[in-house]
């Protein structure tokens, strides 16, 4: 007979493991990193509140020296073509399990491009243009330190060439090759977004060469290596769980999914009545933790690891994720997500609660809001690379 591992059970994991109790919290945001695999960094301010949720006394300046200073956290293109911060060992597996894909779809992509734009007589001419333009632009980055997209396509003619982005669709648009060409040298891991031009919640990155983050460069894995060992990291963290779970998260075939996990010989758990997988060292009962509280950002990591949600949302997802499948800030209480958050005119922030939650509850919510707003310190969060939800368009209004 299989193990039953029910709601409770996967909702007590999830608080352990993802350091959302006071007792699990950490104190360096490269620990939240590395118990997450990756911080989501779509949006930059998701990168920073998602990581203070689950530190003792995170700040602003905590998260900025991991990325900028000591360098132990960095920036990648990683699952669905995603931004993702994560720590410097994860790196190199999230690149050669997932990236890899990415940068070959966007060489593809950047060739018909130019070939479009006519830098070539002929595919071997567009292919040699690309590599000369290439070493251009990691050449013009390594001279500058840091430059963003538009100050190197200052630097050579050939970054400066417009591409014609979506052609013939209604949202037809037209793009420097130096922006297009720094998106794919960061997939192949030559370049990484550094510090942003504005605060902390901009998106405008200057880019570096990788090497300053890692100077031996990326480690070397063979794809499959990679993806049956970001399969091994992922189950630790979000397991026990489905393997459509998995293909969706990672943005891999089912082919691939199951590939990588016929390696880690799984067992298999019944999650009330679906079959989900766990590693085979990883099937001792969590116990459940003290009452716990927690504010999250919106596109935060916890929320976004499952495609199957229902067993920690519940029937509040119209209300709390966009047309595209984001969800907006969040509000959990043990282990469910209970409403959301944002902020209101004045900067405050309101909580809306989507069901009853008792006096407890609301009163842990409020002392965790309290802790959001004084490390805000006054700063406004926007919806940025995603729509504002139902209940964040309610409570800001």
């Amino acid at each position: 007979m299989l193990r039953r591992i029910d709601v409770a059970e996967r909702r007590a994991r999830l608080a352990v493991r993802h350091r959302l109790t006071a007792d699990t919290r950490a104190d360096d945001p490269v620990e939240v990193a590395r118990s997450l695999l990756a911080l989501h960094g779509t949006d930059p301010s998701s990168v920073y509140v998602g990581a203070w949720a689950r530190m003792r006394d995170g700040r602003v300046a905590d998260v900025e020296r991991a990325l900028y200073q000591d360098r132990s956290l960095i920036r990648l293109l990683g699952m669905r073509r995603t931004v993702f911060v994560t720590s410097l060992d994860v790196a190199p597996v999230l690149q050669a399990a997932c990236s890899r894909a990415v940068a070959a779809r966007e060489r593809r992509l950047v060739l018909r491009m130019l070939a479009e734009a006519g830098v070539a007589a002929d595919t071997a001419g567009v292919t040699a243009w690309l590599a000369a333009a290439e070493e251009a632009a990691l050449r013009a980055l390594k001279e500058r330190g840091e430059a963003t997209a538009a100050e190197l396509a200052s630097d050579d003619p050939r970054l400066g060439t417009e591409l014609v982005v979506s052609r013939g669709k209604s949202y037809e648009g037209r793009q420097k090759l130096a922006s297009r060409l720094l998106l794919l040298l960061a997939a192949e891991g030559h370049v990484v977004r550094g510090r942003p031009r504005g605060t902390w919640t901009s998106h405008q990155y200057r880019w570096a060469p990788l090497t300053d983050w890692l100077p031996g460069g990326l480690t070397d894995w063979s794809t499959q290596d990679a993806q049956t060992e970001l399969a091994r990291r992922w189950l630790r963290v979000f397991g026990p769980a489905t393997v459509d779970d998995l293909c969706w998260w990672a943005g891999w075939t089912k082919t691939q999914t199951k590939r990588a996990l016929s390696e880690l010989r799984p067992v298999e758990v019944d999650l009330d009545g679906q079959s989900g997988l766990l590693l085979p060292d990883d099937v001792a009962e969590t116990p459940a933790p003290e009452p716990w509280a927690a504010l999250l950002p919106a596109l935060d990591s916890t929320p976004m690891g499952w495609q199957h949600r229902g067993w920690f949302l519940g029937d509040h997802g119209p209300r709390l994720f966009d047309r595209n499948g984001n969800i907006g800030p969040s509000l959990w209480w043990n282990g469910r997500i209970v409403g959301g958050w944002a902020q209101d005119g004045q900067g405050e922030i309101v909580c809306g609660f989507l069901e009853d939650v008792g006096s407890d509850a609301r009163s842990a919510v409020r002392a965790e809001a309290e802790r959001l707003a004084e490390r805000l310190g006054g700063v406004r969060l926007a919806a940025r690379t995603r729509g504002r939800t139902w209940l964040e368009e309610e409570l800001a209004g």
